[in-house]
């Protein structure tokens, strides 16, 4: 057994030494740390969750400055103005409000005495189609409210209408949203270059040559594993430390980042196995890519994912960063994302050291 851990050891060392004269991988794996660690911290950490909304409402100052100290509770900024050209021009500037509500003069007494009346709606064009109905029923209930009346629906409380968990109150900052696509680009960083290593050595014969010396397949194999490993698991956590993630119960974050290892170690000695020159390594390197990137991107949108997304592998290692991170949540919430995460590592892992294994022993 010794003996076997010291080719193992002489193996990785060996490899160590050749990814280290790799000036390409080398470059790229210093400038993505500094990069994407710089970009995180560059990047809003707050989340502005109020709407700036104009109202111009002559002859009711009490009825605005009653709207704005209840707007907030709704999502909304209130900022009273003189005029109705005032309101539209600021809208249309777009930096002190997003929209507006011009009443019309005479409003109240129009909706006290029962007739129809107006309301101008200025929207700028960078607030989202789904808040101008919004906007809209704002309006009639002002009406309503100076009419005395009650609108003509009830809504029922916030916390009987939200099925799942409510975020609303809630919401993750840019920050916060990015911190797990800056730790999967990193991982698969060094998943190109394992993959890179592999082809050059499968393509230079020198595993072949390993395998004529005292040294087995499973060493070279358990060689090629542990170097992927430590060198993605050694990049994440340094990444990791960079963004501040290790802040978050560092014990579930430690240990989704080395499943996160042994994935991205899998798939790269997978894409190394299969490409048969450079071109080929990026081939099938980028094929694999794609998919696992997917989760990492659609957590910037809001919702629950679709299911299909949730069944790819790299899914289980985002959604714990992201409930770990920037929910604090334990490993009471995190266990099923593991569990579905750890068996992807197991059969993509096998996957890929048995092709390694096919093409070192038929070289």
């Amino acid at each position: 057994m010794r003996a076997r851990a010291r080719i193992v050891a002489a193996i990785v060392g060996k490899d160590l030494r050749l990814f280290s004269r790799d000036r390409f991988y080398l470059f790229i794996t210093v400038l993505g740390l500094v990069f994407f660690g710089g970009l995180f911290w560059l990047l809003p950490a707050t989340v502005e969750a109020t709407v700036p909304v104009g109202i111009h409402l002559p002859g009711a100052k009490q009825l605005v400055d009653d709207a704005a100290d209840d707007a907030g509770d709704e999502g909304f900024a209130i900022t009273a103005f003189d005029s109705a050209g005032a309101l539209e021009d600021a809208v249309a500037e777009g930096e002190d409000v997003a929209a507006g509500l011009a009443f019309p003069d005479g409003f109240v007494a129009s909706v006290i005495a029962g007739e129809p009346t107006t309301v101008e709606l200025y929207v700028g064009a960078e607030v989202p189609e789904g808040l101008r109905p919004a906007l809209a029923g704002a309006a009639r209930e002002v009406a309503f409210a100076i009419a005395g009346d009650a609108p003509p629906v009830e809504v029922p409380e916030v916390e009987g209408m939200v099925l799942g968990i409510d975020r609303a109150d809630d919401p993750l900052s840019l920050r916060e949203q990015l911190r797990p696509l800056v730790v999967f680009i990193v991982l698969t960083m060094e998943m190109f270059a394992l993959a890179s290593l592999v082809a050059v050595e499968l393509a230079q014969r020198t595993a072949t040559a390993l395998v004529t010396t005292p040294a087995r397949v499973s060493d070279v194999l358990a060689a090629k594993a542990v170097l992927g490993t430590v060198l993605a698991f050694g990049q994440a956590v340094l990444i990791a430390l960079v963004t501040g993630t290790l802040t978050h119960r560092p014990g579930l974050i430690l240990t989704v980042l080395a499943l996160g290892a042994l994935l991205v170690t899998g798939i790269g000695l997978l894409a190394g196995s299969t490409g048969q020159d450079f071109v080929g390594v990026v081939f099938w390197s980028v094929l694999l890519f794609v998919p696992l990137a997917i989760p990492a991107f659609a957590v910037l949108f809001p919702g629950t994912p679709e299911w299909w997304v949730q069944v790819l592998p790299s899914y289980g290692l985002v959604e714990t960063l992201v409930r770990t991170a920037g929910y604090d949540e334990g490993w009471a919430e995190a266990w099923p994302y593991l569990g579905a995460l750890a068996a992807w590592c197991v059969g993509l892992f096998v996957v890929g050291t048995a092709v390694l294994g096919r093409r070192v022993a038929r070289t």
